[in-house]
C-alpha cells in the first residue's frame, strides 16, 4: 500500500528537504543567533503590530466619542447666538471650540435653509461639505467618515433646537492620532532593535560558552585522530557537555591503555619474529653448510673414486656402468651444491649482497625458460649483514614470485644509495595481481614476509601491481 504512495507536494517536500540541508550545513553558534534573532524580530513586530492595532481602536473609539461630545455641546450652547442672530458670538463660539481641541479641523453652522452661518475656514468655505453629512432621521448626532487632501477626517453633525435653528457640523482629523500612533509604534521598533541588539550579543556568548567546549573536544578527538592518546579534553563545567568531556577523556585514556598493550605485544612479536628470521638464517647456513662440506665433499669423493676405477677396468660392461654413476653423481652433486646456494649462498657471507644477487640473477633464467632479468646495483661495498640479508631474500621472493604466478618474461632489479637509505625496485611485465585481496586472502605468505623483513629494519615496502606488471619498492635505512 505504502509503496506506491506519491508526495502530494513533491516541490514543497524538495523545499523543505533543501531548508534542512541548508541549516544542518551552518555551525550551532549560527544556528542559536539565527533563532534568536528571529525570535526577537517575530515577537517583536508582532507585539508592535498588537499595540498599535489596539491603540488605533482605543484612539478612533475615544476620537468618535470626543466629537460625538463636542458636536452635542457646540449644538446646546448655538442656540442663543442664533436665536438671537448673534454672529458674532456664534463664531467665537467655533473659534474658541477649535482652539481648545487641536483635533478639529472644522466646524460651521447652517441655518434650516442651508446657509452657513458662521464657520471656522480662513480661505473661504468649501461649499462641497453642505452635501456630504447631515442628520438622518431622528438622530441626535450623525457621524460620517471621508478621505481629504488632510488625511481621514470624522464629520459630525447634529441639529440644533431640533432642526428648527440649524445644524452644527465639525469635522475632526486623525492626524494628531496617527501621529502618536506612529510614534508609539517607532519607540517599540525601536525598542525592539535594542531588544534584538541585546539578544544577539546575549546569544553570541552563549554560544561561545557552549561551542567553545564542544569545539576544543573537536580539536582534542582530531589529535586522537591522528595518533596523540596523551591529550585530554578540557573539564569546563560540570553539565551534560563536562560529562561528555570527561566520557571522552576516560575513552581515550582507555585506548592509551590498551594501545600501549598493543605496542607491548607487537614489539615483542617483533622480537620474537627477528629471532625467528635470525634463526632460520642461520639453521639455512649450517644447513648449506653440512651439503657443502658434507655431502658436497662425499660425491665428490664419490667422483674420483669412479673415475679412477673406470680407468683401471677393462670390462667394457662395467665401464659403462661406472660412467652413468658418474653422470648421477655428478647432477647429485650440482642440486646439491644448487640447493645449497637457494639455502645460504656463501658469496652472500664472503662477498657481499652486489656479488650475491649477481651470481643469483646469473642462475635464475635456467630455472625459468625464456626469462630476461637485467640487474643494476650502485651500492657501497657492503652493508650491514642483516640489512644485506633482508634485500636479498625480499628481491629473489619477488622475483621468483613475478616467474611462478605473474607469468613475466621481464625483470628488472634496481638497487641504489640515496640520503642514508637503500632503496630497490623489482619490476615485471607480468599479468599483476590486487595486492589488498592477496592481503586479505590469507595466502600471501611471501607478501607478508616481504613486508615483516623490511619493517623490522625500520623500512617499508609498497606494491604496486596493474594489468601491465607488479612493482615492489623498497626502502631500509642504514
Amino acid at each position: 500500500m505504502w509503496k506506491n504512495w506519491v508526495h502530494p507536494y513533491p516541490r514543497l517536500r524538495d523545499y523543505i528537504e533543501q531548508l534542512w540541508a541548508w541549516v544542518g550545513g551552518v555551525s550551532v553558534r549560527t544556528k542559536i543567533l539565527g533563532i534568536v534573532l528571529t525570535l526577537t524580530t517575530v515577537l517583536g513586530f508582532g507585539i508592535t503590530w498588537q499595540v498599535r492595532w489596539v491603540m488605533s481602536r482605543t484612539l478612533m473609539a475615544e476620537l468618535e466619542e470626543r466629537g460625538r461630545s463636542v458636536t452635542s455641546d457646540l449644538a446646546a450652547r448655538a442656540v442663543d447666538p442664533i436665536l438671537l442672530d448673534n454672529t458674532f458670538a456664534l463664531h467665537e463660539l467655533l473659534t474658541e471650540t477649535q482652539a481648545n481641541h487641536s483635533d478639529i479641523v472644522y466646524a460651521f453652522v447652517i441655518d434650516s435653509q442651508s446657509r452657513v452661518l458662521a464657520h471656522t475656514f480662513t480661505q473661504g468655505f468649501p461649499t462641497a461639505l453642505l452635501s456630504l453629512n447631515a442628520p438622518a432621521g431622528n438622530e441626535d448626532i450623525y457621524h460620517r467618515l471621508y478621505t481629504s487632501d488632510q488625511g481621514r477626517i470624522h464629520d459630525f453633525s447634529a441639529p440644533i433646537f431640533n432642526g428648527r435653528a440649524g445644524i452644527i457640523r465639525l469635522g475632526v482629523g486623525e492626524s494628531r492620532l496617527q501621529g502618536t500612533i506612529n510614534a508609539v509604534t517607532g519607540q517599540m521598533l525601536l525598542t525592539t532593535l535594542a531588544v534584538a541588539i541585546v539578544g544577539i550579543a546575549a546569544a553570541g556568548l552563549l554560544t561561545w560558552l557552549l561551542t567553545r567546549p564542544i569545539l576544543e573536544l573537536v580539536a582534542t578527538t582530531h589529535q586522537v585522530g591522528q595518533g596523540d592518546l596523551t591529550v585530554r579534553a578540557p573539564h569546563w563545567s560540570n553539565d551534560e557537555i563536562g560529562a561528555l568531556a570527561d566520557a571522552f577523556n576516560q575513552m581515550v585514556a582507555d585506548l592509551h591503555i590498551s594501545r600501549q598493550a598493543i605496542d607491548e605485544k607487537e614489539a615483542a612479536r617483533s622480537r620474537l619474529l627477528a629471532q625467528l628470521i635470525e634463526a632460520q638464517e642461520d639453521e639455512r647456513r649450517r644447513i648449506a653448510r653440512e651439503l657443502h662440506d658434507g655431502v658436497g665433499q662425499v660425491l665428490t669423493s664419490l667422483l674420483v673414486g669412479l673415475k679412477l676405477l673406470n680407468q683401471f677396468c677393462d670390462n667394457p660392461a662395467i665401464e659403462h656402468k661406472t660412467t652413468e654413476l658418474r653422470q648421477i653423481a655428478g647432477e647429485t652433486l650440482a642440486g646439491v651444491r644448487l640447493l645449497s646456494r637457494q639455502l645460504r649462498p656463501s658469496v652472500l657471507d664472503d662477498l657481499g649482497l652486489v656479488a650475491a644477487l649477481e651470481r643469483y640473477v646469473a642462475e635464475f633464467p635456467s630455472h625459468y625458460n625464456g626469462l630476461v632479468v637485467d640487474l643494476q646495483c650502485n651500492l657501497p661495498a657492503r652493508l650491514p649483514l642483516p640489512v644485506e640479508t633482508t634485500l636479498y631474500r625480499i628481491v629473489q621472493e619477488a622475483l621468483t614470485n613475478a616467474a611462478r604466478h605473474g607469468q613475466a618474461s621481464m625483470l628488472s632489479v634496481v638497487l641504489s644509495w640515496r640520503n642514508g637509505r637503500v632503496q630497490a625496485i623489482i619490476e615485471d611485465n607480468g599479468m599483476g595481481f590486487d595486492p589488498e585481496v592477496a592481503r586479505r586472502a590469507g595466502d600471501s605468505v611471501g607478501l607478508h614476509s616481504m613486508v615483516e623483513r623490511a619493517e623490522l629494519l625500520g623500512g617499508n615496502l609498497n606494491i604496486e601491481s596493474g594489468a601491465d606488471g607488479t612493482t615492489v619498492y623498497v626502502e631500509v635505512p642504514i
